[in-house]
């Protein structure tokens, strides 16, 4: 009983600083409280050493013979871009019909809507970079709606939060997990779009390239989509000018081949994407561990 009283104190305490930040100025406009998160979250990235440190060491893997006060400010960069991707999450069922924040290209999107009149379903293949919900915004913009994979988070407050804004964006919100991947399976085959986060370890996964060096990385959105004959579609939302609007891109599915070649793919597209504007990728994801 004592050490459920203490792990909900502890969460309350490691939730309060988010939550003072996100209720202090409510007055103000959506734009202006997400930058104010994003230059909170920039503070962090100067002044917390633990933050700083775990940032410098994945950092340092990828930019080797980067200047120590250009990978400082890369790191706060990417504080500033995280905390208003956060802020917009939070708060995604407004963010979800802020439509003229949107430029949308490529020929992904195509495909999308072409294999929904087919009645097939698709996967929507990104990762922390940017604001990925602005693809989920997008897909709605198209009559269409997708669902989301993602990680439940051990703080409940978080978890309430952060869960409620994956929600507005589209349905279904499948944790991860055997109950998750069963559900997931029924809504792919219905014709139904999901959209997956393949950037995160996995510890059961396969060694594959990213960013120069080998990741374990998933298979499981390549092997759902040869399995069931579906495309496998990397898109992208790129922040850009002032930070209150995104570049959409649908990249062209990937072709069919097999799991490693098509993850191999992706890894290779977001990679390119993170060397042109690495401050909008979240470096804190231990990506490299346990290889």
């Amino acid at each position: 009983m004592l050490s459920v009283s203490l792990k909900s104190v502890l969460q309350h305490a490691r939730y309060f600083p988010l939550w003072s930040a996100l209720t202090a100025v409510r007055w103000r406009s959506f734009d202006s409280r997400s930058a104010g998160l994003g230059t909170t979250f920039r503070a962090v990235m100067r002044w917390f050493p633990p933050a700083k440190r775990r940032f410098d060491r994945e950092a340092k893997r990828v930019f080797p013979d980067m200047k120590r006060s250009t990978r400082a400010k890369l790191g706060q960069d990417m504080g500033w871009h995280m905390g208003r991707t956060l802020f917009e999450i939070y708060h995604d069922a407004d963010f979800q019909t802020q439509h003229y924040k949107f430029r949308v290209s490529g020929p992904g999107i195509v495909a999308l809507e072409e294999a929904q009149r087919a009645g097939r379903g698709a996967i929507i293949v990104s990762g922390h970079f940017g604001q990925w919900e602005a693809i989920r915004a997008v897909i709605k913009m198209h009559g269409l709606e997708s669902g989301a994979v993602y990680r439940p988070h051990k703080n409940r407050h978080y978890e309430r939060r952060i869960r409620a804004g994956i929600e507005a964006g589209g349905k279904p919100i499948l944790a991860t997990g055997r109950v998750g991947t069963r559900a997931l399976v029924r809504h792919l085959r219905n014709g139904g779009i999901i959209s997956i986060l393949l950037d995160e370890k996995y510890s059961e996964g396969v060694r594959i390239p990213f960013l120069g060096h080998d990741a374990l990385t998933s298979l499981s959105a390549a092997h759902l989509a040869l399995k069931y004959d579906l495309p496998m579609i990397p898109a992208f939302g790129t922040r850009i000018g002032d930070g209150n609007a995104f570049r959409v891109e649908f990249e062209a599915p990937i072709p069919h081949t097999d799991t490693i070649q098509m993850t191999r793919a992706f890894n290779d597209s977001l990679s390119a994407r993170i060397m042109a504007n690495p401050e909008q990728w979240y470096w804190m994801l231990r990506r490299w561990d346990g290889v």
